[in-house]
């Protein structure tokens, strides 16, 4: 992956610029699950992918700068981290949608599932192909994950859920190893919602995921958290219902946030054979920037439960909801942090 001891990365997301989304629109939607292009500050679709550009050359910049060992293209033309792909799908109704209830109080548009999931055409593979040709960093790129979107949605097809699920995972794949061979040295898919709903996961997440990784050869991690610190900027739980169970998949890392819901570090005992990916920055709306030496401290802490080789220093989760100096001088934290603890074990 990277001859770099303890090397840093971010999970996916990264500030898009004020001047190319409205944020207080955006924070109305939340994360939104259909379409929502009333963010987009620019109207006219040319000028939109030109400004897309810009702004993507700007957030791989900030992170190099930043010194992180391996960078995405910060979903900067993505609404939410799972709508921009999971909406290109064939087989949903995007023109009828529903509420679900993911959080109590808190409803939100999804799509309905009206026929065969199928994915008709390459989505993120020019995005790949950018962030290729515009940084000699490692790379990553992030799709939603097949039971996570699975929850997004609202089944009218599906005799159960399994065979939706399994079709997500089918999707994802033929994306996946597109991006495998337009250069991505990881392919990350995000599965928050085995949190949200640890029975389904049990009986289908990791077949779901197992099937959107089949044949890749690159790096392949599975994301899990709590939620973005914008939805949830208060106390979060201090285990995971769901997550040993993620050492039966197919994924080489798994990326878990520890920093703001300061769980216990003991369940990375289940976890000895992979790589973690280990949260080590709070991206709670009030949170500060930690220094280098709190950084440090989570580090060490994590290396109390796995070897150097086996961890990942990491934001617990996107920042997307940052201001972009925060989010800017957390992750020269997390470099500058992970270079003190490299330091003592080399």
């Amino acid at each position: 992956m990277t001859n770099t001891l303890l090397p840093t990365t971010v999970i996916g997301s990264y500030p898009q610029p004020e001047w190319l989304v409205d944020h207080e629109i955006l924070a109305r939607h939340g994360v939104p699950r259909v379409r929502a292009k009333d963010i987009w500050r620019i109207r006219d679709d040319k000028l939109l992918q030109e400004a897309q550009d810009d702004a993507t050359l700007l957030a791989i910049r900030e992170m190099e700068r930043a010194g992180i060992d391996i960078i995405t293209d910060g979903e900067i033309r993505r609404e939410s981290y799972s709508n921009r792909f999971a909406t290109a799908l064939d087989g949903l109704d995007l023109d009828k949608t529903e509420k679900i209830e993911p959080r109590p109080g808190r409803f939100v548009d999804v799509a309905r599932v009206v026929g065969k999931i199928r994915r008709v055409r390459p989505l993120e593979v020019d995005d790949l192909k950018f962030l290729r040709a515009h940084t000699d960093h490692k790379v990553k790129i992030t799709l939603p994950g097949p039971f996570t979107m699975a929850q997004q949605v609202v089944n009218y097809h599906y005799k159960d859920d399994e065979e939706m699920i399994m079709d997500f995972a089918a999707a994802v794949n033929e994306e996946a190893l597109d991006l495998e061979k337009a250069g991505a040295d990881v392919v990350q898919l995000d599965e928050p919602w085995v949190r949200q709903n640890p029975e389904g996961a049990r009986r289908y997440a990791v077949k779901g995921i197992n099937r959107a990784l089949k044949g890749l050869k690159c790096g392949t991690a599975v994301h899990v958290c709590f939620g973005y610190g914008f939805v949830m900027p208060g106390d979060k739980p201090h285990s995971y219902p769901f997550l040993p169970e993620l050492a039966d998949s197919a994924a080489d890392q798994i990326s878990i946030e520890a920093a703001q819901p300061k769980l216990d570090l003991g369940v990375l005992d289940e976890l000895s054979s992979k790589v973690v990916m280990l949260g080590c920055l709070n991206l709670a709306p009030n949170a500060t920037v930690e220094t280098a030496q709190v950084v440090a401290e989570r580090i060490r802490a994590g290396l109390k439960h796995l070897p150097p080789t086996r961890l990942m220093p990491a934001p617990d989760c996107g920042m997307k909801y940052l201001p972009r100096d925060v989010a800017f001088g957390k992750l020269k934290a997390l470099a500058d942090g992970a270079a003190i603890v490299r330091s003592e074990i080399t």
